[in-house]
């Protein structure tokens, strides 16, 4: 192919950055069972669980999210099932997202989001988070597929069960609470993985109306959710309604069972009439006899949906490849000459003429590195000037 090159200036070359959003939904049917949590991937160590959109040992399956548990040292226990893996998982997810604070120390997750240890009290003594320390959390990986760049701020919300009840199918039937980084837009924080927002709830109930409950980190894409969102003096009913068995004549009743964990079957008489339940406690009790598995079950049991837009930052180089009337009139291909004669010239007055198909942009070392084709050829002779605009986005 025959080539004409001419050197592009310093301002012929313009440098711009584009931030693209999609918004993501992913409804709680995906992570609860939808596919009788075969989508759901363990693992031998049972410090996360993974979820997928379809099966995972299917080769269309694409990792949505991981969800995983951890305690402080504050609530450190001897008696606490994984107390090691639990508080390393806390410890591992803040030495990341928040740093150390001057002492050397690992910061702590807050409800404040001031990541110390002196943050606001906001739902009365004898709580576990008075203090404003987040000291049992649930931490929400969303895969990079999902996330991409980043969150976009003011647009993740989580809708959760925090006092649902669960009959004989097991399916959550209380009101769900929304979750989100409100005001966020105006309001966020840096750490270093990046920005950082405070996660209110917009249907309070129990909880205080201005209460945060999670932090969500942009860049990261974790969310990390108190989980005495599902305590007793947060959200009532997590302890389980007695009901009288009764005869077996009478076990059509809505046996409300409201605990949190997976999903088990309650054992009976009869046993054509199982009572499906979830957990084998409240979120506090099962934080200490329960496995982190367990309570990522549980969690997951509570999810309704989540909700965000992503973010792509988009970096483009747009080149103005500049034609002015004298150049690019002639081609060196040699089917442009016939003898000694232009093809294109019909007589000796006739002006040259040219059809432009391709622009090829070069290195220094004459390496080509990038290739843009032009939809239909431009005619081109010395009474016209083109500008082509020749844009690269990485």
């Amino acid at each position: 192919m025959a080539k004409s090159f001419k050197q592009l200036l310093g301002d012929d070359v313009k440098n711009t950055r584009t931030l693209l959003h999609e918004a993501i939904p992913l409804t709680g049917s995906i992570v609860t069972g939808t596919y009788n949590d075969n989508n759901i991937k363990t693992f031998s160590h049972g410090m996360f669980e993974s979820v997928y959109d379809y099966p995972y040992l299917s080769s269309s399956a694409n990792h949505a999210l991981d969800i995983t548990y951890g305690v402080s040292s504050n609530v450190s226990s001897s008696n606490r099932t994984q107390n090691a893996k639990k508080m390393n998982i806390y410890n591992q997810m803040a030495q990341v997202l928040l740093g150390y604070d001057e002492s050397g120390s690992i910061k702590q997750f807050d409800s404040d989001g001031t990541a110390n240890t002196a943050g606001t009290t906001w739902v009365g003594s004898g709580h576990p988070d008075s203090q404003g320390i987040m000291d049992e959390v649930f931490f929400i990986n969303l895969s990079r597929l999902l996330s991409k760049d980043e969150i976009k701020k003011n647009t993740m919300r989580l809708q959760l069960f925090n006092s649902a009840s669960h009959g004989q199918i097991g399916t959550p039937t209380g009101s769900a609470i929304t979750i989100g980084d409100y005001n966020a837009g105006n309001e966020f924080r840096s750490c270093p993985a990046g920005d950082y927002g405070l996660l209110f709830t917009s249907s309070a109930g129990n909880l205080a109306a201005t209460a945060s409950v999670g932090l969500i980190f942009y860049q990261a894409g974790i969310v990390a959710l108190t989980a005495s969102i599902f305590s007793p003096k947060l959200g009532q009913n997590l302890s389980y309604h007695s009901h009288s068995y009764g005869a077996a004549n009478t076990r059509n009743h809505k046996y409300q069972w409201v605990r949190f964990g997976a999903q088990n079957v309650w054992p009976t008489v009869d046993s054509a009439i199982p009572i499906n339940f979830l957990g084998t406690g409240s979120v506090n009790q099962l934080g200490m006899s329960g496995t982190i598995e367990q309570m990522a079950d549980g969690f997951r049991h509570r999810l309704h949906d989540i909700d965000f837009n992503n973010t792509i930052e988009l970096n483009s180089s747009i080149y103005f490849c500049r034609i002015n009337h004298n150049e690019f009139n002639y081609s060196s291909n040699p089917t442009y000459v016939n003898g000694s004669k232009l093809v294109v010239k019909n007589k000796s007055t006739d002006l040259p003429i040219t059809y432009i198909t391709t622009v090829g942009l070069y290195s220094p070392d004459n390496e080509l590195l990038a290739v843009a084709k032009l939809s239909e050829p431009i005619r081109k002779d010395p009474n016209t000037e083109l500008t082509l605009r020749v844009r690269l986005d990485y």
